[in-house]
């Protein structure tokens, strides 16, 4: 069969499909990966068939990344600004992507792939969609912590029953944003449809939740076509998954040391918090690596004993294991990795999925977080002794460690999408 993925965003978005890529591949299908521009140097180095889908990406405008990671503003921007403007290109490059090579027998897309439902629609394509964090779903049951409105977490620990206005005022404050997909769907012959944020995304067919149940457990409101496969692995570079020999020799050279990173995207807009990471470090007496990124301006200026590694990137499922605490940006990715590692971390989210994701993994057990705004030195340092010397968070993240490793995302997703693509043929 073949099968066509499409979504926007970081690789953090598009690693999990890599790894469902690869897995279909090994089952003999045709996988295909529809996405921006900048990810076929990593995906068409493994076999697997890549197609561009605008708008493009610039992984070096730092501009628009952290114009997209500010919490207060960096989700209505990144749609309004850059997604919703260019529908109609996304919608013609997907479209493109499902009709050539004599069609595809099932799409799937992520919550951004906003086209992946019109054309779907529009070809009689069968269609699935999936989510990567539990935030997607705008549980009034399970709700979720809004980047741009804190303290609405507060009041829902506060005042039972409120969780159930989140989603109601999460529609109203978007309600204006999708109008460029709506008069796309008008012009294609389409009636309006569903509200494209929140409802539209999610295919009747089959919704892959792909995180781990300790994130979080089906609520009544999720659609009814969800199944929750586990997280989906893959944090290889073009295929490569070995420590650099440097980084190696580090490791193996004394204590487990702390890791500090913020992902693949916030990375870009790094701030100070690798000068203030490795200040900790240093205020601790701790070994620490520090995965700077390709950011020349992401290296400390200070003066830095040899307790401190610093290392552009590093496959987080090498080197996690090997961290003594794991202090990170909080995008699912990134804590998956932590989650499966089993190890204790201090999460500093930036926006979007990332505050909800750290209010998880503190009510695990397994976590402290940090506002940005607060990220400094000494700050840090205390949470982090905290850490390291509170053995319960260890030991918490062994016990979450072993749930997440019973479960197999990659393969319960492919069996679902098999499922669902041979049902549609029949």
């Amino acid at each position: 069969m073949r099968i066509v993925f499409s979504t926007f965003g970081t690789f953090g978005d598009v690693n999990p499909l890599i790894a469902l890529a690869l897995e279909l591949k090994r089952r003999g299908h045709v996988p295909v990966l529809a996405a921006p521009a900048m990810f076929g140097e990593k995906v068409t180095p493994l076999g697997i068939e890549f197609v561009a889908v605008r708008p493009n990406q610039d992984p070096n405008d730092k501009r628009m990344v952290e114009m997209i990671w500010d919490i207060k503003k960096g989700t209505e921007r990144g749609l309004r600004e850059f997604l919703f403007p260019a529908i109609r290109d996304s919608y013609d490059d997907l479209l493109a992507a499902v009709t050539d090579q004599g069609g595809a027998d099932l799409l799937v897309t992520g919550e951004l792939a906003y086209a992946g439902p019109i054309v779907a629609e529009k070809t009689g394509i069968p269609w699935a969609s999936y989510v990567l964090a539990p935030l997607s779903f705008f549980s009034g049951y399970d709700p979720p912590v809004l980047p741009p409105y804190p303290t609405l977490a507060k009041v829902q620990s506060l005042v039972p029953g409120i969780g159930h206005l989140v989603p109601r005022f999460a529609r109203l404050v978007t309600q204006h944003w999708p109008k460029p997909i709506y008069d796309l769907r008008r012009e294609l012959g389409l009636p309006r449809g569903e509200n494209p944020i929140f409802d539209a995304k999610h295919s009747k067919r089959l919704v892959l939740a792909l995180f781990s149940h300790v994130l979080g457990d089906p609520q009544p409101d999720w659609p009814a076509s969800t199944l929750i496969s586990g997280f989906a692995f893959y944090d290889g570079d073009a295929g490569k998954t070995d420590l650099s020999p440097g980084l190696q020799a580090f490791l193996d050279a004394g204590a487990p040391p702390l890791v500090f990173t913020l992902g693949s995207a916030a990375v870009m807009a790094a701030g100070n918090f690798y000068e203030e990471s490795a200040l900790a470090a240093e205020r601790l007496g701790e070994r620490a690596v520090l995965l700077v990124g390709n950011d020349p301006r992401n290296r400390p200026t200070v003066s830095l004993s040899d307790r401190i590694w610093i290392e552009p990137y590093a496959p987080f499922s090498r080197i996690f294991p090997r961290a003594s605490a794991i202090v990170h940006q909080g995008g699912v990715g990134t804590t998956a990795q932590a989650l499966r590692a089993g190890r204790p971390m201090l999460v500093m989210p930036y926006s979007h999925d990332q505050p909800d994701n750290a209010r998880r993994v503190r009510h695990l057990g397994v976590a402290k977080a940090i506002a940005r705004k607060d990220y400094r030195a000494e700050t840090a340092a205390v949470r982090i002794r905290q850490l390291l010397d509170e053995r319960s968070y260890a030991e918490r993240a062994e016990q979450v460690a072993r749930r997440v490793q019973m479960e197999d995302g990659v393969k319960t997703a492919c069996d679902a999408l098999e499922k669902a693509a041979i049902r549609s043929a029949r």
